[in-house]
């Protein structure tokens, strides 16, 4: 599996902001905003991408996969 894909990346709406807000909780702290909620999941994307580059330049083991866990389900049965 592409390391890529080991991460759960999420795009929501902050209403303190008032923009989208990009993470990917488990692989790096903050992340990325904007306006438009596609521009800032591919800008995510690409800081994935960095961030997993950096640990493998650094010769540092990644840190446990997020993906996989049914976060979507789990958050519904909570609401």
């Amino acid at each position: 599996m592409n390391e890529k894909y080991r991460y759960v990346k999420i795009v929501e709406w902050s209403d303190e902001d008032q923009c989208s807000v990009g993470s990917c909780p488990g692989l790096f702290y903050g992340g990325c905003h904007g306006s438009d909620e596609k521009q800032v999941f591919a800008e995510l994307c690409e800081i994935v991408d960095e961030t997993i580059a950096l640990y493998k330049q650094d010769g540092k083991f990644l840190p446990p996969t997020t993906s996989g866990k049914d976060y979507a389900n789990k958050m519904l049965s909570v609401a």
